[in-house]
């Protein structure tokens, strides 16, 4: 099992979240793990380097289609190292019914085997980092009045630790939605990666500069109306939104959006303010983010 330490990453992600540092561009690629479709059997366990990793849990997409962050799923298992994800190909063509062009004399055998086409995709990583820390007893009691100062002393060194632990996990799940927006952005097909001020710009010959664009009526407008349409055709089986061209639909119960809090003020405070029926205008219901990697040193619009 490939195993990555992560520690210079979560380090450095937590001076950009602090706002002790500038952001940087992180490169992602060997933290996330996007499957393979045939698994590589040569990968071993960590400890004697000779028995290969061992199926540890399987995933079956079974997703019925009933027509019509930011939370990030984390799961684990205590046994095996390798998740596998089965999943149809593709949906099973319809065919002419024989029983309808019935011919005198003709056998019609009905034990006709159709098989379904099915594929595997293997994930086999783990990221680990640990946040060290040694206590002492005796040695620092000199430095104290009473055990009451002592306990306490050590429970706010315990409470630093949870609050690092807690300030690295968060930088990791912002990790993980911004290498998914990078990927979309930089390698997808056109109908998974909207930019919507371009579309703005290019429909209304504008010259809009992301900045500005949050603080416009015209564009929020523009833009919740693009989003709107979007969510609606997620929910919508079809081929055009996934990357492995698979046809796929997301439930309305299922649809996660994430929005940057300054687009989402910026919704409230220069468009719905101004509308008398703001249920015509209003975002969908989203969760929020105050920057998407970091605020760096000043929280300004290049760095959120």
């Amino acid at each position: 099992m490939e195993v990555q330490q992560v520690k210079d990453l979560v380090n450095a992600t937590s001076k950009e979240v602090l706002g002790e540092s500038a952001v940087q561009i992180d490169d992602l690629s060997k933290i996330v793990d996007l499957g393979e479709t045939v698994y590589n059997t040569k990968q071993m366990d960590n400890y004697v380097k000779s028995l290969i990793d061992h199926i540890g849990k399987v995933v079956f997409v079974d997703r019925p289609y009933s027509g019509a962050v930011p939370s990030v799923l984390m799961d684990g298992w205590e046994y095996g190292s390798v998740l596998e994800k089965i999943t149809m190909d593709a949906l099973p063509q319809a065919q002419e019914n024989d029983s309808w062009k019935l011919t005198n004399g003709t056998t019609y055998d009905p034990n006709v085997f159709n098989g379904p086409t099915v594929s595997a995709k293997f994930f086999n990583s783990l990221n680990t980092y640990e946040i060290a820390m040694s206590f002492a007893d005796r040695q620092v009691r000199s430095a104290f009045s009473s055990g009451t100062q002592l306990n306490a002393f050590m429970s706010m060194i315990e409470t630093a630790i949870q609050n690092s632990m807690t300030i690295k996990i968060d930088s990791l799940v912002m990790g993980a939605i911004d290498n998914m927006i990078a990927q979309v952005i930089h390698g997808a097909k056109a109908t998974q990666a909207i930019n919507l001020l371009t579309l703005y710009n290019s429909h209304f010959s504008k010259t809009l500069t992301a900045e500005k664009a949050i603080t416009d009526p015209d564009f929020i407008r523009w833009a919740s109306f693009e989003i709107g349409l979007y969510a609606s055709r997620l929910n919508k089986l079809s081929t055009l939104f996934n990357n492995g061209g698979k046809e796929r639909f997301t439930a309305p119960d299922r649809m996660h959006i994430v929005l940057l809090d300054e687009f989402a003020q910026g919704a409230n405070v220069y468009l719905q303010s101004d509308v008398y029926h703001n249920e015509f205008t209003k975002l969908p219901n989203a969760e929020t983010v105050p920057y998407w990697q970091g605020s760096g040193t000043d929280y300004g619009f290049n760095s959120t």
